[in-house]
């Protein structure tokens, strides 16, 4: 009987050292996975935002260029637009100056003008008035 236990792996000293050393190199292999593993993710997830980054930033050069073509494009509409509307402005205010006038209605700063030169006359009037002696209440 003594032969048999002898044979059982389970009482092989060689048997069981083996397994232990083969466990506990697997053990280290496993580690070392892990290790480099999270050594990779690291570097890999830095790789990623540097990369992020970069086209970030090239995104953000095309973008800033676009809006600054359209903003140029906006400022040159603005400028015909308030071009013309001035013109059309200027060009209302002719037409209806001269339909009034056609009508006979004056433009203001020709009433005002001609009540300017009325009452030059008025004071040059008095100066006259006075210079012969006319009395005004007459």
């Amino acid at each position: 009987m003594s032969d048999e236990n002898d044979k059982n792996p389970e009482n092989d000293p060689q048997l069981a050292g083996k397994i232990k050393d083969s466990a506990r190199q697997i053990w280290l292999a496993g580690l070392g996975a892990y290790t480099k593993a999270e050594e990779d993710t690291g570097r890999f997830f830095d790789r990623l935002v540097q990369e992020g980054e970069q086209l970030e930033n090239k995104t953000r050069g095309a973008v800033e260029k676009q809006i600054r073509s359209v903003e140029g494009r906006v400022e040159g509409v603005r400028e015909r637009a308030t071009g013309t509307w001035d013109r059309l402005e200027h060009l209302f205010d002719e037409r209806v100056s001269g339909a009034l006038r056609r009508l006979g209605i004056h433009r203001k700063e020709d009433i005002e003008s001609l009540e300017k030169r009325i009452e030059m006359l008025e004071a040059e009037l008095a100066v006259l008035k006075n210079a012969s002696g006319v009395d005004e209440e007459e």
